[in-house]
């Protein structure tokens, strides 16, 4: 017993000490939008901005407003009114009959076969006419010169593909502490540094900034490929990955900037249609990462207060490596390294909003989404 405690505790301290390390340093290299030079006019190619709307007459209008005034001059921004019962179709026409680049389309009936955003993007992108495609929300804020410092690092990587990294808007204690943790365990399961690599597994869709060529994105499939994806951001990422294009991640820091929701109760009922979803609505790779999640990062504290000899030893080396890395991810997000000592909390409230996720979609037998109840049958058929 006593030496698979050992051993138990040994992988603990090698996952630390081996690929902790290894995605710290890789995050500390990637890219960082502000420090790559735009382009000019003149090697701007047409791009159309596509976004998805269903009752965001709350969060529309700022995230309009940054779009209309971004700094490119060969731009078109194609907004699809996904069913809303709100002022968001209102909101949109205004925007539209003021602003020459928007272009509004209103979405009344959902076909059959379909979740409510991949139509929706799917509608963006046959009224668009750009050469490049820029995926985002509705509740996503731009800085001007963004696009431009895209493209140019797209030109410069002969990317086909781009993603970034973008700043979340976090109030109070329990946003901060989940969220600065989700971002880090982000970074563990994807492993952004890579994602250009041919060779790697990994890959990245970021749904707040997703841009790719027309004729990717047209190679992949388009949406009619993602149709019953609920996270249909990253799985984009894994079929132009796997299509064999080429991809790339920068951070964006504050050029992209996303209220993801409102309070951590929020943020829990928000997650429920997406985390289940995320692990393929397989019941035995959730209890994989719920198990996962608490030994890497309630374990060591466990280990220091409760263990002795080598197993405190190894603990303490676990533990100290976590608290750097999740310190400096919450430093890049520019809140305060002591939040790092919350990361267990982080686990534990990671683990259960996986685990209600679970347990909500089964119960109801699927998701709703946008309004629209979806069998699990049909969402497992969807998978990509």
């Amino acid at each position: 017993m006593h030496l698979l405690g050992l051993i138990l505790w040994g992988f603990i301290a090698s996952f630390w000490i081996f690929y902790g390390l290894h995605i710290a340093y890789g995050a500390l290299r990637l890219p960082i939008i502000k420090d790559i030079p735009p382009v000019s006019d003149a090697d701007c190619p047409r791009i159309s901005i596509l976004l998805a709307a269903r009752d965001e007459e709350e969060k529309l209008p700022a995230a309009l407003a940054t779009l209309m005034e971004i700094n490119y001059p060969n731009l078109e921004v194609v907004a699809v009114d996904d069913r809303s019962k709100d002022a968001t179709g209102r909101i949109l026409d205004e925007f539209a009959a003021t602003h020459s680049r928007l272009r509004v389309v209103h979405v009344a009936q959902l076909p059959a076969g379909w979740l409510g955003k991949p139509h929706a993007l799917q509608e963006a992108y046959e009224a668009a006419t750009g050469e490049w495609l820029l995926f985002t929300d509705a509740d996503v804020r731009f800085k001007a010169d963004v696009l431009r410092r895209a493209v140019a690092f797209a030109r410069q990587q002969s990317l086909d593909h781009l993603s970034l990294l973008c700043d979340v808007e976090m109030v109070g204690f329990w946003e901060k502490a989940l969220i600065t943790f989700f971002v880090a365990v982000f970074h563990l399961a994807t492993n952004p540094r890579l994602v250009g690599n041919h060779g790697s597994p990994f890959y990245v869709g970021i749904g707040a900034f997703q841009l790719l060529k027309r004729s990717t994105y047209e190679a992949c499939g388009t949406h009619r490929r993602l149709a019953m994806e609920v996270i249909d951001d990253m799985k984009l990422g894994k079929v132009v990955k796997r299509s064999g294009f080429h991809s790339g991640v920068v951070i964006a820091q504050d050029s992209v900037v996303v209220r993801w929701h409102d309070g951590i109760g929020n943020l829990t009922r928000g997650v429920t249609k997406n985390f289940f979803a995320a692990f393929g609505y397989d019941l035995g790779f959730v209890a994989a990462g719920i198990s996962s999640l608490l030994l890497l990062n309630v374990a060591p504290f466990l280990g220091i207060i409760f263990g002795h000899g080598w197993i405190r030893i190894f603990a303490a080396i676990a533990l100290v490596i976590a608290l750097c890395f999740y310190g400096g991810t919450a430093a890049s997000m520019r809140v305060s390294p002591l939040y790092s000592l919350t990361y267990p909390l982080g686990a534990i409230l990671l683990s259960y909003m996986l685990l209600r996720s679970a347990v909500v979609t089964l119960k109801q037998g699927g998701i709703v989404w946008r309004g629209t109840f979806y069998p699990l049958d049909e969402l497992k058929r969807g998978i990509v």
